[in-house]
Protein backbone atom coordinates (compact mmCIF):
# COMPACT_ATOMS: atom_id res chain seq x y z
CA UNK A 1 0.00 0.00 0.00
CA UNK A 2 1.77 3.45 -1.05
CA UNK A 3 -0.11 5.65 1.53
CA UNK A 4 1.47 8.17 3.11
CA UNK A 5 -0.85 10.65 5.86
CA UNK A 6 0.34 14.32 6.43
CA UNK A 7 0.61 15.50 9.49
CA UNK A 8 -0.39 14.10 12.51
CA UNK A 9 -2.23 11.50 10.80
CA UNK A 10 -2.42 7.91 11.11
CA UNK A 11 -3.55 4.94 8.83
CA UNK A 12 -5.06 2.23 10.83
CA UNK A 13 -6.52 -1.61 9.63
CA UNK A 14 -8.88 -2.22 12.09
CA UNK A 15 -8.71 -5.69 13.24
CA UNK A 16 -11.85 -7.98 12.85
CA UNK A 17 -14.64 -8.43 15.86
CA UNK A 18 -15.44 -11.25 18.19
CA UNK A 19 -17.35 -13.79 15.54
CA UNK A 20 -18.76 -15.87 18.17
CA UNK A 21 -19.83 -14.86 21.92
CA UNK A 22 -18.59 -16.22 24.93
CA UNK A 23 -21.70 -18.41 25.11
CA UNK A 24 -20.70 -20.15 21.62
CA UNK A 25 -23.20 -18.22 19.51
CA UNK A 26 -21.94 -17.21 16.06
CA UNK A 27 -22.54 -13.43 15.06
CA UNK A 28 -24.08 -12.72 11.72
CA UNK A 29 -22.10 -10.08 9.54
CA UNK A 30 -24.97 -7.53 10.81
CA UNK A 31 -24.77 -7.78 14.05
CA UNK A 32 -20.95 -7.65 14.99
CA UNK A 33 -20.02 -3.94 16.65
CA UNK A 34 -17.75 -1.39 14.75
CA UNK A 35 -14.33 -2.17 15.59
CA UNK A 36 -12.41 0.17 17.81
CA UNK A 37 -9.15 -1.62 17.95
CA UNK A 38 -6.52 -2.02 15.01
CA UNK A 39 -2.32 -1.89 13.85
CA UNK A 40 -1.14 1.14 12.80
CA UNK A 41 0.14 0.59 9.17
CA UNK A 42 1.78 4.36 8.19
CA UNK A 43 2.06 7.45 10.14
CA UNK A 44 2.80 10.79 9.70
CA UNK A 45 5.61 13.25 10.51
CA UNK A 46 3.81 14.66 13.35
CA UNK A 47 1.81 18.12 14.04
CA UNK A 48 3.83 21.71 13.84
CA UNK A 49 3.57 23.86 17.26
CA UNK A 50 3.38 27.80 16.30
CA UNK A 51 6.95 27.96 15.92
CA UNK A 52 7.03 25.53 12.66
CA UNK A 53 8.67 22.54 14.31
CA UNK A 54 7.57 18.88 14.61
CA UNK A 55 5.97 16.96 17.47
CA UNK A 56 7.00 13.71 17.59
CA UNK A 57 4.12 11.26 17.38
CA UNK A 58 3.19 9.53 20.43
CA UNK A 59 2.73 5.92 18.61
CA UNK A 60 3.97 4.57 15.59
CA UNK A 61 3.75 1.85 12.86
CA UNK A 62 3.03 -1.54 14.26
CA UNK A 63 1.13 -0.39 17.09
CA UNK A 64 -1.99 -1.51 18.16
CA UNK A 65 -4.04 1.21 19.15
CA UNK A 66 -7.75 1.60 20.62
CA UNK A 67 -9.58 4.55 18.70
CA UNK A 68 -12.99 6.19 18.99
CA UNK A 69 -16.01 4.18 17.66
CA UNK A 70 -17.03 6.31 14.95
CA UNK A 71 -13.87 8.52 14.52
CA UNK A 72 -11.82 9.24 10.85
CA UNK A 73 -12.51 8.46 7.59
CA UNK A 74 -12.81 5.05 6.34
CA UNK A 75 -11.02 4.19 2.64
CA UNK A 76 -10.68 0.71 0.65
CA UNK A 77 -7.30 0.78 -0.78
CA UNK A 78 -6.41 -2.87 -3.03
CA UNK A 79 -9.46 -4.69 -1.15
CA UNK A 80 -8.18 -3.72 1.82
CA UNK A 81 -10.16 -1.53 4.87
CA UNK A 82 -8.58 1.08 6.17
CA UNK A 83 -9.03 3.90 8.58
CA UNK A 84 -7.59 7.54 8.37
CA UNK A 85 -7.37 8.89 11.67
CA UNK A 86 -5.81 12.04 13.95
CA UNK A 87 -3.51 10.90 16.48
CA UNK A 88 -6.19 13.00 18.95
CA UNK A 89 -8.50 10.19 18.05
CA UNK A 90 -6.40 7.51 19.51
CA UNK A 91 -7.55 6.84 23.33
CA UNK A 92 -4.93 4.13 24.24
CA UNK A 93 -2.11 1.82 23.21
CA UNK A 94 -2.33 -1.94 23.78
CA UNK A 95 0.75 -3.27 24.99
CA UNK A 96 1.57 -7.05 25.51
Amino acid sequence: MNLKPLGDRLVVQPLEGEEQTSTGIYLPETAKEKPQQGEVVAAGPGARDEDGKRIAMDVSVGDIVLYAKYSGTNIKLDATEVLILKEADVLALVEN
